[in-house]
């Protein structure tokens, strides 16, 4: 009995020793693609921000110049499905008694702010529609981002480039250990959708007097883990 225990035991410390050996036996690289091009699309967030003594004026008033801008917006073009309000805010604005410490804060008005999202789809026409919506009322500035309205080719292109880097990585170091590179054992992807990258492209001016707007570029990066066998 004891000899049949001792024999199990070897045995599976044999087995335990090969799957060992075996994950010894692997090269594991990452890979990385990256690919750039010239964005087709915007999308700014302005703000509009008005203050009054009664709440009801500052609401009348934010949405007055609200409609302001996305009639203006409409005008040039931009359909309904590429603007979305968002945010609506009212809040009091609270008096700051400096000679006075002790005597509590009073409301001296109100704030109402909205905020309006615009997706602009055709570039050339971005700087006219940002001096058009700051003219119309739009006095809150929150960003703008370019970006690419159908970015799974590029982001097909990043990946192909990072499995032949990353495959390319796996040769090498084969090469330099004097093994031989075999089939994939397992591949899993990371990545990041379209962002802007530092080189500008040349500046997207709209008409004289628009705001000047620099485009650039953007870039879909992707990187693959791979794990590789060495054949025997």
């Amino acid at each position: 009995m004891r000899k049949l225990v001792f024999l199990t035991a070897a045995v599976i410390v044999a087995a335990v020793a090969g799957l060992a050996q075996a994950d010894e036996r692997r090269i594991a690289v990452t890979g990385t693609g990256q690919v750039e091009a010239a964005p087709d699309m915007a999308v700014i967030t302005l703000g509009v921000t008005e203050q009054a003594p009664q709440a009801q004026e500052a609401m009348r008033a934010n949405s007055e110049a609200v409609a302001r801008v996305l009639e203006r917006l409409a005008d040039m073009g931009v359909e309904s499905r590429d603007v979305q309000t968002r945010d609506l805010s009212l809040s009091p604005v609270w008096s700051n008694r400096r000679a006075n410490q002790e005597a509590p804060p009073e409301i001296t008005g109100y704030v109402a702010s909205n905020r309006v999202v615009v997706r602009v789809r055709e570039l050339s026409a971005l700087g006219r529609i940002l001096d058009a919506a700051i003219t119309d009322g739009a006095n809150d500035f929150n960003g703008l981002q370019f970006s690419v309205a159908e970015p799974k080719p590029l982001t097909d292109a990043a990946r192909a480039k990072a499995v032949a880097d990353a495959v390319d990585k796996a040769g090498q170091l084969a090469a330099a250990a004097g093994v031989t590179l075999g089939p994939v054992v397992s591949i899993t992807e990371g990545g990041g959708g379209p962002r802007p990258v530092p080189r500008m492209a040349e500046m997207a001016m709209a008409d004289s007097g628009a705001v000047p707007v620099a485009a650039g570029e953007v870039s879909v990066s992707v990187s693959v883990s791979m794990v590789f066998e060495i054949a025997e």
